[in-house]
């Protein structure tokens, strides 16, 4: 029997840096493995069998593992030779390899198979049960015992089980079996029985049932036995696939009838924090495939996990039930929607707090915890891992898992594997960052949080401007399925000048992934209208479409938590977006793109849509909905805006009945330009906005309540009203915001007006040519040169080359600054003051030296004082007048010094993009 340990954790709050944590919830730091998981996902090199793993069971740092196999082989790459083992093997908890104990479960007739395994309390008997005649040639009958410590069969044990046996449990004096069978010793037995653990002799205990047993448990107590399978009556009871039983007597003492017809149990365990638990599987519709936590003291359930993916083994560790089963569709639970299985699952035995309140009469199972080993169906029925067992050596735990698998962690591995308490190795992917501002003095550093498979909390470090120190850490929780979008917001920047970030993410074990690729920002002079308007009127989700790489949305709202993923590559950085002078747009092809949320939500009585499109289809398609799934169609759907074949735009809702408005029948609007469309649903009714403009309204005023995503591009159409061709959008979106509440007709409009009012523009002019002079090698050339220097004696000069753009129509320069990185040699900074003048006469990379430097112009365009050593971005605020007079010309700067401390920068011949020098230049309205 399995016994659960307690395990407490002391949690600690991280937060550091120059700005504030907006975003996610913060959360406690992790811990080597985030507890309360109790093992590493990273598998272990471990010996396999040719065949199935049914059952399993360990003694003294040895685990014995049964099945339908008749030989195993070293882990893959590893040296060694093939060893027979038939339907048993022996292996060292702590190294996967087996050990000198050797036993063949044969029969004369059909194929022999082990189904199950037990192991004495005093650790010095295994039992064996399953369909075979003969261990090593001992004459038995289905069930077997073997002596531990000289690994052979006992002789004068050979209770007669005519059938199979699939299930064993043990207590000091007794063993239990379930199965097939109808006798044992040729008396009636039906599927489930008791016999003496020393002699084998049968014992009076008479549980019989009508179908298989599969699952046997004893009560910590002794007192009851919990006994699960196919069956629907015990002992002319009507009881399905679960019941408890008299231990002595084997006299039904509880039974069930909650679990559906067409499933089973197929595992049963207890704890010692007075819990037992069940797998189940099954098959059809209304199916029960998940687990049941129950309570020993009366047998009544307390939760129950609803997840479909035929649950095969139960273990219960530490406070953690692990499982394997072939989880894809953990909805009921709140959790992942139909679609890729989890073989291997792990989540709390009792609700940290007070249990939910039921849902369709049950509770909700505690969450899934942060611990996804992943495997595959494998072989015979596809079913995956069936069996767990956790073994000890040298004060090392190991979590081993059997089954039909082929593959774990993506590598060949059949049958078997192990899991460690120690040794995470395996660092979380890398962040995938973005950065935005709209308005001076702030920007939001957004990225989706990193998956790592063994540690759900990650602490992620932000580094700015290529700084070696992070300027801020957050800690934040994901899940693999649930990876939602941290934030950070720097609020030390300055006006007018440009900033890069990257952000890693490091678990509890100190394994730190790569730093993200580089998120730059320039930070506007003046308020940035329409997104600062967007987010002041409280959208909780604001996707802006300037993302550069998939599959990552940002968020952009204050909350900054509801960040997006694109399937199957949408086109990014599309431009004009659909605000003047800023924002980029998405591309989407109409027959397979999108964009869906990622954490599952509900949506409240009030609510509002808004979305921006541009396109030219007669397909039509969604442009933004609400469904319960992500990349497969939703089976539940509404709350949608989609356009039909015509280019008229609906607005529908279901409650009960789908309800829509729309345009108008000559209202059309796929004429290939830029559309603000905008619905809301709140006490009032449904409103239909287009452009600005009311174009309909209905009193219907609730809609369906169930956790879903939102999609942006396309999902389920069912039979909507004028369904269009196409369930995909193809055209741009931008700017999509959906708000809690309902926005007013006046907003709506502010929101049209203002995107379509001036903005600033920036822009990132980098030099077209640069190089420096040494006095000290004075017909020396550097133009080729990927760093560039700075000093008054002996002197060096930097000498940049710019090709500056006109003003934008109706804008004027409003900033310029300089923008340079600090080399990565030691020393790069400079305690100096280093000054940036007009260049007046003539130069060139190739051919100038430091005697035939060119003259330069004595007005300070900026300076820049007491540069620190370390390879980061700097940035040197410019003479606004100055550079406006040049605007639309070539214009050259250098970079001088008085002092005797260099500067080195890099070149624009340097690799790191955004080390190189440019000029930043922010337009606005005059």
């Amino acid at each position: 029997m399995r016994r659960s340990r307690g395990l407490t954790a002391a949690l600690v709050l991280s937060l550091a840096g120059a700005g504030a944590g907006i975003g996610v919830v913060l959360m406690p730091e992790a811990s080597a493995i985030t507890q309360p998981v109790a093992f590493t996902a990273d598998d272990l090199p471990t010996w396999q069998p040719n065949g199935i793993v049914f059952a399993m069971a360990q003694a003294n740092g040895t685990v014995f593992a049964g099945g339908t196999f008749s030989a195993v082989r070293p882990p893959e790459g590893a040296a060694g030779t093939e060893q027979e083992a038939v339907n048993f093997v022996a292996l060292d908890a702590a190294t996967g390899a087996p050990t000198a104990c050797k036993l063949s479960f044969t029969i004369g007739d059909g194929s022999a198979t082990v189904r199950s395994l037990v192991v004495s309390k005093d650790q010095k008997t295994l039992y064996a049960g399953g369909y075979f005649g003969a261990v090593n040639g001992t004459p038995v009958s289905s069930v077997a015992a073997i002596d531990i410590a000289s690994c052979k069969p006992k002789a004068d044990f050979h209770p007669g089980f005519a059938a199979t046996v699939r299930a064993l449990a043990v207590t000091d004096d007794t063993l239990y079996a379930g199965g097939d069978f109808f006798t044992v010793e040729g008396e009636g037995r039906e599927r489930f029985a008791a016999v003496d653990a020393t002699t084998g002799a049968l014992k009076p205990f008479t549980a019989n049932a009508d179908e298989p047993g599969r699952a046997v448990e004893v009560t910590p107590d002794g007192k009851n036995v919990l006994i699960g399978g196919d069956f629907f009556t015990v002992n002319g009871k009507n009881t399905h696939a679960l019941a408890v039983v008299d231990a002595t007597t084997g006299a039904v003492a509880k039974t069930y009838s909650n679990i559906p017809s067409n499933s089973v149990v197929k595992d049963i365990a207890t704890d010692d924090n007075g819990g037992w638990y069940t797998g189940n599987e099954g098959s059809g519709g209304g199916v029960f495939d998940g687990r049941i936590g129950l309570n020993l003291s009366d047998f009544n359930e307390k939760w129950r996990d609803r997840c479909l993916g035929a649950t095969q083994a139960v273990l219960p560790y530490d406070g953690v039930l692990y499982s394997s089963s072939h989880a894809h569709d953990c909805s009921t639970e709140l959790e992942y929607p139909d679609g890729k299985r989890h073989f291997l699952l792990a989540q709390n035995t009792n609700w940290s707090g007070a249990a939910p309140a039921p849902v369709d009469g049950f509770v909700r199972s505690p969450g899934k915890l942060g611990w996804h080993p992943t495997a595959n169906d494998g072989i015979g029925e596809g079913i995956g891992p069936r069996v767990m067992a956790v073994a000890e050596k040298n004060d090392v735990k190991y979590m081993w898992v059997g089954g039909e698998f082929t593959l774990i962690n993506g590598k060949e591995q059949q049958g078997l594997t192990r899991f460690a308490s120690t040794g995470d190795t395996g660092a979380p992917t890398t962040p995938v960052a973005s950065a935005s501002s709209v308005k001076p003095g702030e920007v939001q550093v957004r990225w989706r949080t990193s998956y790592d498979a063994d540690d759900s909390k990650l602490t992620y470090r932000i580094y700015r401007n290529g700084a070696a120190t992070p300027v801020a850490t957050v800690t934040a929780s994901s899940l693999e399925w649930e990876r939602p979008q941290a934030s950070w917001t720097d609020s030390t920047v300055k006006a007018g000048q440009s900033y890069t970030y990257r952000v890693t993410a490091t678990d509890g074990a100190g394994n730190t992934s790569a730093l993200s690729a580089t998120a730059s920002v320039a930070v506007p002079a003046t308020v940035q209208a329409y997104p600062n308007q967007v987010r002041a009127d409280g959208a909780e989700l604001y996707w802006r479409y300037d993302d550069a790489v998939s599959p990552y949305t940002a968020d952009s709202s204050v909350s900054g938590n509801r960040s997006g993923v694109q399937v199957n590559a949408p086109a990014l950085k599309q431009s004009p977006g659909a605000i003047t002078g800023s924002s980029t747009a998405m591309g989407l092809n109409g027959t397979s793109q999108q964009v869906h949320s990622d954490r599952r939500q509900t949506v409240g009585a009030s609510y509002t849509l808004e979305t921006w499109f541009k396109t030219n289809t007669t397909r039509g398609g969604k442009l933004i909905g609400f469904g319960n799934n992500t990349t497969r169609n939703s089976g539940t759907y509404d709350k949608h805006i989609y356009m039909t074949n015509t280019g008229r735009l609906v607005f529908g809702t279901y409650n009960g009945s789908s309800n829509t408005i729309s345009t108008g029948l000559f209202e059309t609007y796929n004429d290939n330009k830029w559309h603000h469309v905008v619905a809301t649903q709140g006490a009032g009714g449904m409103t239909l906005y287009v452009d600005g403009a009311k174009k309909a309204s209905s009193s219907v005023s609730t809609h369906q309540a169930y956790w879903g995503y939102w999609h942006v591009g396309g999902d389920n159409l069912g039979s909507w009203p004028n369904r269009p061709t196409s369930n995909f959008f193809a055209g741009q979106v931008d700017e999509t915001a959906v708000y809690p509440t309902v926005l007013s007709q006046t907003q709506v409009k502010n929101h049209f007006d203002l995107a379509k009012a001036a903005a600033e523009t920036v822009t990132e002019v980098s030099a077209t040519e640069d190089t420096y002079v040494n006095q000290g090698a004075p017909s020396a050339t550097y133009g080729t040169s990927t760093s560039l220097a700075v000093r008054g004696t002996s002197a060096y000069e930097t000498y940049l080359r710019f090709t500056l753009p006109a003003a934008p129509a109706g804008q004027v320069l409003k900033s310029a600054t300089l923008q340079i990185k600090t080399s990565t040699q030691t020393g790069a900074g400079t305690a100096d003051t280093v000054k940036v003048v007009p260049v007046d006469g003539t130069w060139s990379g190739a051919t100038t030296t430091f005697n035939t430097k060119p003259a330069l112009g004595s007005q300070v365009l900026g300076s820049v004082s007491g540069i620190a050593d370390g390879s980061a971005i700097h940035n040197v605020d410019l003479d606004t007048a100055a550079i406006s007079a040049v605007l639309g010309t070539g214009y050259d700067v250098a970079l001088t010094s008085a002092g005797t401390d260099p500067l080195w920068i890099w070149s624009s011949e340097a690799s790191a993009a955004e080390g190189t020098p440019q000029l930043i230049l922010t337009f606005g309205a005059p």
